[in-house]
């Protein structure tokens, strides 16, 4: 894995840059206002028939392509796309960036092009695993001591490997490792910037340094994966907040705030000193993404009801359908499928992860658009 540095990062960049801030951006800096969209993101992601990205198209010209069956429209993980049936008139591509701010509770993704402002995601942060790892050690200590047949204990293997990464952290990093990824299928990524988090050692501190070990290999494994997407370069937290600084930026203390103020505000920030922008952000439109929470080996109950019997719960399919699948409702508009009972479904709010209604039924008044695993809504600035 090669890692760029500032210098590298200044020595690539068009002979046309300037080495310093440019004098757009010191006006900027000075508090030169510029409009904002309050829309949605007004470009839409477009691929070719074997599925490789294209330039995006605005989104006039892709309801028009869709109207004339040109193209298929489809959906990844939030972001409405489309998929040319014919030959593309051209292949030409502008560099695109992805700045990426990690965080504990909510983080911050934004695609940005010389021109436009793609994508701002604020991604809630994959949690509630280490519970599951807990539960699941019980559980089987559990059926260890009962009487009945099992096989021996075996060594825990895992815990012999010198880079292994814990589950809880894994699925931290991997949670946005896929989200990129996805983006990667149907946007060019030419550079990604991420702030790199700094764990701390504390010399003689042995419990302190153990806890902080699993964050130092996941964000190592998490780079060296992110190279085999696009060239990978990284920020300090005081290398954004200078940034920020020079672009006029403000960045707000409510860290769950759904604002593009929170989290979106310092990957804009890496993404824009990436391309050299000398513009502030041309969109604040959020897509908050969360992941869905499924429940894939867990068939039964934990506890036994009446009789000694444990009701079936968990799985991942309803009515030959994966869950979690992205339905549209005459009724309730986009949802999420869930579960079932005698033949009838249930569907949730992609916005709160509520149930709407248990009594759908898929047809025509609800018809399934595709896979999905992850809840999204769109948050338009004030």
């Amino acid at each position: 894995m090669s890692v760029r540095t500032q210098t590298e990062l200044s020595n690539e960049r068009c002979d046309g840059c300037p080495p310093s801030l440019s004098p757009l951006r010191q006006s900027v800096a000075k508090g030169k206002t510029y409009r904002v969209r309050k829309h949605n993101f007004t470009h839409v992601p477009v691929v070719d028939l074997s599925g490789v990205p294209l330039m995006l198209t605005s989104g006039k010209r892709a309801r028009k392509l869709i109207e004339s069956h040109q193209a298929t429209p489809f959906w990844s993980k939030g972001v409405f796309c489309i998929r040319l049936n014919r030959e593309p008139s051209a292949r030409s591509y502008q560099p695109v960036a992805v700045g990426v701010d990690p965080g504990s509770k909510r983080e911050g993704i934004s695609v940005v092009s010389k021109t436009s402002d793609i994508l701002n995601l604020q991604l809630h942060a994959r949690t509630g695993v280490k519970k599951k790892i807990e539960n699941r050690r019980i559980m089987r200590r559990g059926r260890r001591y009962r009487n009945t047949p099992c096989r021996q204990p075996r060594w825990n293997r895992t815990s012999l490997k010198k880079d292994r990464i814990v589950p809880s952290t894994k699925a931290r990093w991997g949670w946005k490792l896929r989200i990129i990824r996805s983006l990667a299928k149907v946007i060019p990524i030419s550079y990604i910037v991420v702030e790199d988090i700094q764990a701390v050692t504390k010399e003689g501190q042995r419990k302190w340094n153990k806890s902080f070990s699993p964050l130092e290999v996941g964000k190592t494994w998490f780079y060296s994966k992110l190279e085999e997407i696009a060239p990978v370069s990284l920020k300090e937290g005081w290398e954004t907040k200078e940034l920020r600084d020079q672009y006029g930026l403000k960045k707000t203390s409510k860290k769950l705030a759904e604002t593009f103020e929170a989290h979106c505000v310092d990957s804009w920030a890496l993404a824009a000193d990436r391309l050299d922008l000398d513009r502030q952000p041309m969109s604040k439109t959020l897509l908050c993404l969360a992941p869905l929470d499924f429940r894939r080996r867990s068939l039964h109950l934990q506890t036994p009801s009446k009789g000694n019997k444990r009701r079936r719960h968990g799985g991942t399919r309803t009515e030959g359908i994966r869950k979690g699948a992205l339905v549209k409702s005459e009724k309730h508009g986009k949802c999420y499928l869930g579960g079932a009972s005698q033949n009838r479904v249930s569907l949730h709010s992609l916005e709160t992860g509520k149930r709407l209604t248990k009594s759908a039924k898929l047809g025509e008044e609800n018809k399934v658009l595709g896979y999905n695993s992850i809840r999204f809504w769109k948050v338009n600035p004030e």
